[in-house]
């Protein structure tokens, strides 16, 4: 069996509750990507086009700083990583969190939280920042989610 880790970034609070059903059903480690400067309610309006997300999301080089780190990532065969889905993609610290670390030979599977919006071409932007690691196509989530749609989720991907 892969050792398998749960990583996940939440701005509100959804995708934490998701990962963490996720994680019960693989019996996962599970890690949380903390931004080193929280988002504040201001910085994730998205209607505000200054808003902090805005200006990230708009700038595909934009690498918000991460304040924690997985300390034995090497140990870990699978990783789970899940979002909310900002401008039809992954938030920028997805990129961040990927490019912080060796992932030659893992696979990524996302994972993300979202009212309606899909993946959009989230893997296609998360592959350079994981060049030797394999993303397979994940799946949007709604934050009602049950552990037995997720376990059925993770059981068709045979990883």
């Amino acid at each position: 069996m892969n050792k398998v880790l749960v990583a996940y970034f939440s701005a509100s609070g959804i995708t934490k509750n998701v990962a963490t059903k996720l994680a019960n059903v693989t019996n996962a480690s599970i890690f949380e990507i903390k931004p080193e400067e929280p988002y504040t309610d201001a910085d994730l309006d998205w209607m505000d086009k200054n808003s902090r997300s805005s200006i990230e999301m708009r700038n595909k080089s934009s690498r918000p700083k991460i304040s924690n780190k997985v300390e034995n990532i090497e140990d870990f065969d699978v990783i789970f990583l899940g979002f909310p889905i900002w401008w039809y993609v992954a938030p920028t610290i997805i990129n961040s969190f990927l490019e912080s670390y060796n992932l030659d030979g893992k696979i990524i599977v996302p994972f993300a939280t979202s009212g309606s919006s899909g993946m959009g071409n989230t893997v296609n932007e998360l592959k350079p920042s994981a060049k030797n690691a394999t993303i397979i196509e994940g799946k949007r989530f709604a934050s009602s989610v049950l552990e037995e749609e997720l376990k059925e989720w993770v059981n068709s991907l045979n990883i």
